[in-house]
């Protein structure tokens, strides 16, 4: 009875090990896989820190854009405050000078008197031409007779003078103008559309107007012109201009 008995625990005792040995196997797998998960998460650890870097680098690029951007901006302002200084200085040494006095449709009369002789020719020779044209628009289109009287002294008075600038400008080698300077055009064409009802007042406005233009340029050119024919034409001329401008405002003055 006795080895039976040794047999029985001798198998208890052999089935209890190999139970311990697949536990202890289990364990260390268990071990194992928690190890490569440790790993793993290691791995993503990296990986994260890897995209972190990437989005650092991209803030970096995307910060050198900005500056690059702000440079490009600040160089678009500078260049063009510097274009539009330019552009001004140039306009504005053109009206100083005269150099292109008469060519725009306005003209203050500080830019009248300080004209050089060869403008002052040209701009007074479109003055009597707009004269002659408004007289004879005047006389067909006006009602009261004081303005058609004075019309009619301006056409007669001014192609006298025009007659006498052109042996003048033959003279100067100048070729005067044939056609109104922009600012005298812009007169006929404002005056023209007035209808007959107030067209006597209007043209007396513009010939109020007109002379006083006229008297600043020939008035100037008494002190300052450069030729002593034109200095001898504005002195005779201007007294003349001055009761055309005197007329003018009392006729005004009774057809507003």
């Amino acid at each position: 009875m006795k080895k039976p008995i040794l047999y029985l625990i001798a198998g208890t005792l052999m089935s209890a090990t190999a139970c311990s040995s697949t536990d202890s196997a289990a364990t260390a797998d268990s071990t194992n896989m928690e190890t490569s998960e440790t790993v793993t998460a290691a791995g993503s650890t990296d990986e994260d820190m890897s995209t972190t870097n990437t989005n650092n680098a991209n803030t970096n690029t995307t910060n050198t854009g900005s500056n690059g951007t702000e440079s490009t901006a600040g160089s678009t302002n500078s260049t063009g405050t510097t274009e539009s200084a330019g552009s001004i200085g140039a306009t504005g040494t053109a009206a100083a000078t005269g150099t292109d006095a008469g060519m725009g449709t306005d003209m203050d009369v500080t830019t009248l008197m300080n004209l050089d002789d060869a403008t002052f020719m040209m701009t007074a020779a479109s003055s009597n031409m707009l004269e002659i044209e408004l007289g004879k628009m005047a006389a067909q289109k006006a009602t009261d007779p004081q303005v058609k009287e004075f019309a009619k002294m301006m056409v007669e008075h001014h192609t006298k003078a025009s007659q006498e600038m052109k042996s003048m400008a033959s003279q100067m080698g100048l070729t005067l103008p044939t056609a109104l300077m922009p600012m005298h055009q812009q007169m006929v064409d404002k005056l023209s559309q007035k209808s007959s009802d107030n067209f006597d007042e209007s043209y007396m406005d513009t010939m109020e107007t007109a002379h006083k233009m006229d008297i600043a340029m020939f008035e100037a050119k008494t002190n300052n012109a450069e030729s002593d024919d034109v200095k001898s034409f504005a002195s005779k001329t201007l007294p003349q201009l001055k009761k055309h401008q005197e007329k003018a405002s009392t006729i005004e003055d009774t057809v507003d």
